[in-house]
């Protein structure tokens, strides 16, 4: 009897770990209705593509909206990054400050960003102001946010190298005259990455020091798109990473026009 009862336990627990093991958890981002997805050809490439996508509520089926569009991210390539995703330790680099790598994984999307008073969005949007800096100083209590001087003190945004309105600060520069906040490194976490967005380029093919770059009428069409009560997210994976995570993190299919689909 008692062995009998041993080997009824032994199938129970068994049962129990074939059930936790089948078990696949939800990704974070279950209830996002908008995905903005960047695929490179590897870690250190620093062009890729970007595609939206959009589901209807409580759908598994992702559809591509728009067209494919040339990006470019960071001038090393790109490196996991902090996000919604679950920590990732390898394949691949690791994202920290001043690498030059456009962080890789899942990311929610913050506020809408610019130079004018207002823009077409629905996204919460920040009219940058002369004094308004993202703290990419590591050792601040203020890293990785975007603070205005006139709240904060001078002393406070002293070190930091990114002034919002770069056209009064870095000879007319233009590239934050529209963007996003990418939600990289939401806690702050000392030398892990700050201050990265979504915003227009200079140049064709010019990489960034860690963000991803397009052409205007690329996001003109994203700040008309996204809705926040979508919940949109953002991804950015080299494609030989897409397509091992694809089925676990929910992703949507990818079509070229050369080959088949990433599965």
């Amino acid at each position: 009897m008692r062995s009998a009862r041993a080997a009824l336990a032994l199938l129970l627990l068994l049962g129990a770990s074939c059930s936790i093991v089948g078990t696949r958890q939800a990704p974070a981002w279950q209830s996002a209705e908008q995905m903005v997805v960047v695929t490179t050809s590897g870690w250190d490439a620093t062009g890729g593509e970007l595609r939206r996508f959009e589901r209807d509520a409580g759908s598994t089926r992702w559809r591509q909206t728009g067209a494919t569009t040339a990006v470019t991210v960071g001038r090393a390539g790109s490196a996991w990054g902090l996000g919604l995703h679950p920590l990732q330790e390898g394949p691949g680099p690791t994202k920290h400050e001043g690498d030059g790598r456009s962080p890789a994984g899942v990311f929610a999307l913050g506020s809408a960003f610019g130079y004018a008073p207002a823009a077409a969005t629905a996204m919460p949007y920040l009219a940058m102001q002369a004094d308004d800096y993202c703290i990419d100083v590591p050792d601040s209590p203020l890293y990785n946010r975007i603070v205005s001087a006139a709240e904060v003190g001078t002393n406070a945004v002293e070190g930091s190298t990114e002034p919002m309105r770069r056209d009064l600060h870095a000879d007319g520069d233009m590239r934050y005259r529209r963007g996003l906040v990418i939600e990289h490194n939401p806690n702050a976490r000392p030398g892990a990455g700050s201050c990265i967005f979504a915003h227009l380029w200079n140049a064709p093919g010019e990489a960034t020091a860690g963000c991803t770059a397009m052409a205007e009428p690329a996001m003109d069409e994203m700040f008309a798109w996204l809705v926040p009560s979508k919940h949109p997210v953002f991804v950015l994976l080299p494609r030989a990473e897409y397509a091992r995570l694809q089925g676990a993190w929910a992703l949507p299919d990818i079509i070229d026009a050369s080959g088949p689909a990433v599965r």
